[in-house]
């Protein structure tokens, strides 16, 4: 500076303004200077650094790119020539180098912050990440540097050692902790999710008290993304996770298996032995002969053993329409394309009813995906409706309009 105060004086200057415009001249030269090292680091050191990482083999280092953690780093060049500057001005040198360091301290904040999310862009390419997912601990991270950016700030601007401050938040602590309760809650609870394997990204989950009934698309510190089968977003607080029940569907979704766990009703009227015209129907068909064949020589072998009277159908053993209809049943699905052959397939009855007698079939579709799977299901109860008739059975149902109009019409 007093070399510029040293050529405007032999320049003929006058005194008096000597000074202001020594001060009007290093400013501009500050500003020129701090411009064309701007431009340097970010039109040609920037450049040659995105030139390397697109044209190597290295993956992680292009999401570094594409947060722009460079481009915010590049704005602390002209932040330190202005810093070792302010020694020309020492009457403003104090609030010069406060402000500086205020300037470096949030650009350092915004390049962390960028530098996180990096981190976390990059973990989630690995398979890992569906299983355990980070962003919650990314996200407490960023509170943890965004609370210690708020105290440097703070100290730098009241020029107090931030050792002060620290002291001071501990009796705030009662208060940070209601303030941060959700975060605090939610932290806790990613943990627990996470090291016990609870949900990950992708997972169906189903959490009727909140309307979920999707796949999970975010886990994060607070909420847990859900995306309903409408597409609609259902947010869940992730530490509703851990108090409320909710069911995971992963478990089916692995196991590459989905279940069919539905009943047709048989009205009871139409249940009777089999006479023999009718059984002779039933040998034709195909699932069913050697059913039938090994049933008849047990039911021989049987009646035989225990001397009873066939004349009387009450005494003895004999077939029933309906339990050979669940066996055709059984051995219809046991041959089903579509069917998981290595998980549990049963056809069963269950407790009687105002509606009649229950048939239930419990089987698994080899397929989990959704519309496949309905369309297995819905074939085969359109089968089992078709052939019921042939089995001399009623499939129940509540009396229509159209059996009304059919009685009057028999009167």
């Amino acid at each position: 500076m007093e070399f510029i105060q040293n050529w405007l004086a032999e320049m003929g200057v006058a005194d008096e303004l000597v000074g202001g415009l020594a001060n009007a001249i290093g400013i501009v030269g500050i500003i020129i200077l701090s411009m064309v090292a701007h431009f340097v680091a970010r039109g040609i050191i920037l450049r040659i650094i995105t030139y390397s990482i697109r044209s190597n083999r290295i993956k992680w280092d292009n999401y570094i790119l594409e947060r722009k953690v460079f481009h915010k780093l590049v704005h602390v060049v002209p932040a330190i020539i202005i810093y070792y500057a302010a020694s020309l001005f020492p009457a403003y040198q104090t609030l010069i180098v406060k402000g500086v360091i205020l300037y470096i301290i949030i650009i350092s904040l915004m390049v962390v912050n960028a530098f996180l999310n990096a981190i976390h862009d990059i973990y989630a390419t690995y398979e890992i990440a569906k299983a355990r997912p980070i962003r919650g601990y990314i996200q407490v991270a960023k509170i943890f540097v965004f609370i210690v950016g708020g105290i440097l700030l703070i100290s730098t601007m009241i020029g107090q050692s931030p050792v002060i401050l620290l002291s001071g938040i501990g009796a705030l602590s009662a208060i940070i902790m209601l303030i941060f309760k959700d975060s605090i809650l939610g932290l806790v609870a990613g943990v627990q999710l996470t090291s016990n394997d609870m949900v990950r990204v992708g997972d169906w989950i189903e959490m009727p008290k909140y309307g979920a009934d999707g796949d999970i698309v975010d886990i994060s510190l607070n909420t847990v993304k859900v995306q309903n089968f409408d597409k609609t977003i259902t947010t869940i607080p992730t530490y509703a996770l851990i108090s409320d029940s909710f069911k995971n569907w992963r478990g089916m979704q692995s196991s590459g298996g989905r279940r069919i766990k539905r009943s047709v009703f048989v009205d009871t009227s139409s249940i009777v032995f089999v006479g023999s015209e009718m059984l002779d129907k039933f040998k034709k068909i195909h699932y069913l002969q050697e059913y039938i064949a090994q049933k008849e020589i047990d039911i021989e072998q049987y009646n035989l053993e225990h001397r009873m009277d066939r004349s009387v159908k009450v005494n003895g053993r004999a077939m029933t329409n309906i339990g050979i209809f669940r066996a055709y049943i059984l051995r219809y699905l046991q041959h089903h394309p579509s069917i998981h052959q290595n998980m549990t397939c049963i056809v069963r009855q269950l407790q009687p009813t105002e509606t009649g007698i229950p048939l239930e079939i419990y089987a698994f579709v080899n397929d989990i995906n959704w519309a496949v799977y309905e369309e297995v299901q819905s074939d085969i109860f359109d089968h089992i409706f078709a052939v019921a008739p042939e089995f001399g059975l009623r499939i129940f149902q509540n009396p229509t309009g159209y059996d009304l109009q059919h009685l009057l019409k028999n009167e």
